[in-house]
């Protein structure tokens, strides 16, 4: 027996979590079982914790959109016990069971080798959202970063916070966009070297175009904020777009993509090619600095996470919450 964190559902539709004892043949089928270590909070897991299950289609269910940890036992040969393994993306937390437990059950395909120079709560610090950060910077340099701040929206979240430490120990000039006067200091910390009220940006004009500010973005908030942000960016730069917490409406103009060659690039971390997804972590493990990510991480338990997972869907959480699942 194990324990873990079941979401449940009564026949009125009113969805619980707790921890609860339960037994190794109760995991979902998969090739590699894992004994997890660390996971972490992301916004879906918030929704899966929320009222109605958001993203849960099927009760019982298990969260947690990413984990790490050691492999217990494998039917593929790619991974031997003992092997230190992370997992993010493939709908685990969602349609399959997730972190939130001692030991996960997954197809080997879904997981990678953790890289040297990073352990599993480093890993989960870094979680989906780190993860998503990385994609973000490296999909702006295929693309060519231009001289000039790299705008970071939604810096003091997740996605934010790991991308304006990347970007900081690149040597780019970071301009982080909180709506959160008290976690400037924190940005500052992380290397932003400009601090943009929320407010300045978030602000709708009838103006497709403004001045060229900005070389890059990283867009964690989308709506009226990525509509705007685009008709602020230089010539021939790039916006990794990478969240939704704002909408998914886009009410912008052709004008950005026609008259400055603005590339618009979207984000999936979740079906992401092995290959992409070793390198990312290998360049997680070789570009975000550790020092830094320490002062991002807020601990937690498995009995902790209802609560924060409210707190997450409010924007009320900072930082990275690293879940110790054995605590």
């Amino acid at each position: 027996m194990f324990n873990a964190l079941v979401v449940e559902k009564d026949a009125e539709g009113t969805t619980s979590a707790s921890v609860q004892a339960i037994d190794l043949d109760q995991l979902p089928e998969g090739d590699v079982t894992v004994a997890v270590t660390y996971s972490t909070l992301n916004y879906k897991d918030g929704l899966c914790l929320g009222p109605g299950g958001g993203l849960v289609r099927q009760y019982p269910h298990v969260p947690g959109i990413d984990f790490a940890g050691n492999v217990e036992a494998s039917d593929d040969p790619r991974y031997k016990p003992g092997d230190k393994v992370v997992l993010t993306g493939w709908r685990v937390g969602e349609s399959h069971w997730g972190g939130y437990a001692q030991k996960a059950r997954v197809k080997a395909d879904w997981l990678v080798p953790l890289p040297d120079g990073i352990d599993p709560r480093q890993a989960m610090a870094v979680g989906t959202a780190g993860f998503t950060a990385m994609l973000a910077v490296m999909a702006l340099e295929d693309h060519g970063i231009k001289d000039g701040p790299v705008l970071v929206t939604g810096a003091a979240g997740g996605v934010g916070s790991v991308a304006t430490a990347i970007l900081s120990k690149l040597g780019y000039q970071v301009a982080a966009v909180t709506g959160r006067p008290e976690t400037a200091d924190y940005l500052t910390s992380l290397g932003a070297t400009q601090i943009v009220p929320r407010d300045e940006i978030n602000t709708p004009t009838k103006r497709p175009l403004e001045s060229e500010t900005w070389g890059g973005c990283i867009d964690a908030v989308g709506g009226a904020m990525l509509s705007r942000v685009l008709g602020q960016m230089q010539y021939g730069a790039s916006v990794a777009a990478v969240g939704l917490a704002g909408g998914a409406a886009l009410n912008a103009t052709v004008v950005p993509f026609l008259l400055r060659g603005v590339n618009l690039l979207g984000i999936d971390s979740v079906m992401q090619p092995y290959a992409r997804r070793l390198q990312a972590w290998e360049r997680i493990a070789s570009d975000l600095p550790m020092e830094k990510l320490e002062s991002m991480i807020q601990p937690a338990t498995l009995s902790d996470l209802p609560k924060l997972g409210a707190d997450i869907l409010q924007g009320s959480v900072k930082g990275r919450v690293v879940v110790d699942v054995n605590s």
